[in-house]
This record gives structure tokens, sequence and C-alpha cells, in this order.
């Protein structure tokens, strides 16, 4: 089997947590890797990948792209795009992705959207993913000032739209997720391409010029694992706003929960669980009587999960699995949970900014590539920094002293409730301005014949 084919293979079973072949996971990668064949290793698998670093991410994503973006220069040299911006009254962003429906990607994005200056920018969606005909839906093609709906078109189409636009920067929200169209900025068809938001990594293949980021995120010292560069937002680069409400809470009964007991929580995508960290997870419950771990339904992998509990001395039957819901009806759900347990390599994102916003803390073990630091860029935006741990080791301990230090829990709860309303994480009025700052700052450069580099904005 291909090295390609076997980590494919390997995406499955980790979707199923099906883990007889885990610890194989990184030399596999690696070996996929060393072949140097061009699109053979999606970039998006090997973020999950323990031992994998952000040099080697990026060494992924170049070796996806390499073939792909020589394939397209004859197509590019065809278009020929110019660009003159010069007689536009405001600058013109475009936003390209195939989620502008209800999706984690809008739900974080949409107050922003909606904040934004219109007197000195001009929002364009290039959407080119299902119209759902939901109220997200309506709600994004009333915040943006032009909603393209591109479904249709190939790539060099819907790179010709953009530049009909005036598009001066376009900001690309998947990356390597799927249904992506990377081919469409291979096209150059806007002046400024950025990475932002979809994709916890590099593009490479120099597809993008920026990422938007913070410095708790990508330290400048690690720049060579990017291809873009570094935009800094001042505080966590995640965008999430205070509107979303809550309704009543439900019981635990209603949602399956013991009426006693203490709640550990992990909502992220089963794929993401990994055996060092399930170990993790069984030792808290043993160690916390008559505690449970919560989970997102994951029909596929729910019974090897049982299993996995019972090889390590754990009764099936205090893994609790919640079904899929409406946002609002999760958000409500959501606080019964004493304490979210974050995964790694590959960390929570919108889970964990759900997580904080209905008051209930993270405990995060930070590494050194970008979808491991995510909760813990969240957490220092939100003043909880003491959550975020830098080894198993004390991931564990600061896990198990919450759960069973009931003043220590209930102090670190309430200053979590009081900051959510005062930190910089969810202001979403601030957070705007910084990325006006930001789309400004590479507008300027552009204008003065200036090659990107890294850029941050004034705000402290």
């Amino acid at each position: 089997m291909a090295g390609s084919d076997v980590l494919k293979s390997q995406s499955r079973s980790r979707e199923m947590c099906e883990w007889d072949e885990f610890s194989q996971s990184a030399t596999r990668a690696r070996d996929a890797m060393g072949k140097a064949r061009s699109g053979q290793l999606s970039p998006f698998l090997l973020l999950s990948v323990p031992g994998i670093n952000a040099r080697e991410h990026r060494d992924c994503s170049e070796l996806w792209t390499r073939d792909r973006v020589v394939a397209s220069l004859p197509e590019r040299d065809r278009l020929a795009f110019r660009h003159d911006q010069s007689t536009a009254p405001r600058l013109r962003i475009g936003y390209l992705s195939n989620d502008f429906h209800e999706h984690a990607t809008s739900r974080l994005l949409i107050e922003s959207i909606e904040a934004h200056d219109r007197e000195r920018f001009e929002l364009h969606a290039f959407s080119f993913g299902v119209d759902d005909g939901g109220a997200m839906r309506r709600r994004l093609r009333t915040a943006f000032d032009v909603f393209h709906d591109v479904a249709a078109l190939d790539d060099a189409e819907l790179a010709q739209a953009i530049h009909r636009a005036g598009i001066g920067i376009l900001v690309d929200l998947k990356g390597f997720t799927r249904g992506a169209r990377t081919g469409v900025l291979m096209l150059r068809p806007a002046p400024v391409q950025v990475n932002f938001l979809g994709y916890p990594g590099t593009l490479g293949g120099e597809i993008c010029d920026y990422i938007i980021t913070d410095r708790y995120m990508t330290p400048l010292a690690t720049s060579s694992d990017y291809s873009e560069s570094f935009a800094y937002m001042p505080h966590s680069y995640q965008p999430h706003g205070r509107s979303e409400l809550f309704g009543s809470t439900p019981t635990r009964a209603e949602v399956g929960l013991p009426e006693t007991g203490f709640v550990f929580c992990c909502f992220n995508q089963a794929y993401k669980f990994t055996p060092p960290v399930f170990d993790l997870w069984c030792r808290l419950l043993q160690a916390t009587p008559d505690s449970v771990l919560w989970l997102l339904c994951a029909e596929q992998a729910e019974g090897n999960l049982r299993g996995e509990a019972l090889r390590r001395g754990v009764s099936p039957d205090r893994l609790i699995f919640a079904p899929d819901m409406r946002q609002r009806e999760h958000l409500d759900r959501l606080q019964l949970a004493d304490l979210v347990l974050d995964t790694s390599p590959y960390g929570a994102h919108t889970t964990a900014s759900d997580a904080l916003w209905a008051g209930v803390p993270v405990v995060t073990c930070a590494g050194e590539t970008f979808p491991s630091r995510v909760a813990g860029s969240l957490l220092h935006a939100v003043g909880l920094s003491e959550l975020i741990a830098t080894s198993e080791d004390d991931y564990f301990a600061v896990a198990l002293t919450l759960a069973n230090d009931i003043e220590l829990f209930e102090a670190c709860k309430a200053k979590l409730q009081r900051n959510r309303l005062t930190t910089p994480l969810f202001d979403v009025a601030a957070y705007t301005m910084a990325l006006e700052e930001l789309y400004t700052a590479m507008w300027q450069r552009h204008s003065e014949g200036m090659p990107h580099a890294p850029i941050w904005t004034s705000m402290p």
C-alpha cells in the first residue's frame, strides 16, 4: 500500500478511534513525505498526527501544492490579471468560503463582518457552497455589502469574478479543509491574499501573502515554518462576539448526565482523540469518584471508545455521548459541563471559545504547532493562562486539582464569569478595529510596492 493510502486508511481509523496502528502514524507520515511526491499526503491529515512539528507541516503543504502551482501557471498567464485599485473609494475585501451558512466559521466571523467600518471597507462574500436557506445564510447576505453565489463557477471563472469585483484583499477561509478551492488562489485574482481562520497552518507555495495569527500562536521566531508573513492580532487571532444569548439551562437528566458527580467534557471531533490523551482522561476519571466524560456523539467511534475505556479500567457507562444540536441549544446544555479537556496535537478551536463563552473553564496542553495552541491563545485573551499546561503531567495535575478542590474550581469559574465581558476575547468591536488595521497595513505595503512582511497593530 502506498504511503498516502496508508495515511488515508489511518485517517479513517482515527475517525473511528481504532488505534491498533496509531504508534506508527508519524513514521508513516514522514516516509510519505520522504518520497517527495507532490500531492500524495494531504496537509490536513497531518495536523492531528502527534510528533509532527511545524516545519514538517510546511514541508507537507509545499509538497501538496508544488505540482498544482506549476499546473496552474498556463491558466494564470492566460488570465494575466492586472490590479489597479487606485480609483476604488473603499478598500474591497473579499471572503472566499463554502461555509457561508450554519457553520462554525460563520458563527465565529459573523459579528466581525457586521462590525466593519463601511465608510472605509466594502465587504464581498464569494460563496461556493450550498445555500441551506437558513437564518445564518440570510444574516450573512445582509452583513456583506455584496454576496456572490459562485457555486456553479470553475476555478478560472471564480477567479475572474473576484478580479472583476475589484477585490484588493482576498481572504481565504478554507485552506486545505474539505471542499477548499485553493486552485482559485493559485491564479492570483487579487493583489493581496490572506490565509485566515478556516485552516490552522500554512498553505505553502506562496499561495497567500499573510496568515492572520497572534504572537502566542506563532512567535516571530517560527516564521520559517510558514510561507505566509505573520499578520499579528493584538490578542487572540480568533473572532467570537457576544451576541449569542443563553436560554434556560436544561437539567442534567434532560441531556443524559447523572444528577451528581463532576462532568469532564470534550466536544471535539473524535479524529482529534489520541491514545495518550485518552489515557489521561481515563486516569482523571479513576482519580475523581463519580465523575463522567461527556463527549460529542460519534456513531462510528462510540463502541471503540467504550472498549478503550474498559481496557483502561474505566466503566464504559462513564462515557456520555451528546447528540448534535442547534447552536443555541448546544450553548444552553454546555453550561452543565464542569471542565473542558482539550485534545492534542489538534486541539479545540470553536469548541473552546464556545465553552469559555458559556462559562466553562478549558484545560489545554500547548504544543509547538498552530492547531495545538489555539485554546492557549483563547485562554490568554480571556485572562486564564494558568489553565495552559506545558506537559502531559502538568495537564493532568491542573485538571485533577480543579476537579477535586471545590474552592479553587469555584474561584476559577468565577474569574471566567468576570472576564468574559471585560477581557479582549469576546470584544468584537475592538477585534474588528484591529483586523481593519491589519488590512490597511497590508494594502499600504502593496500600494507602496513593498513585499509582504510581518505586520502588527498599534493596539495594546
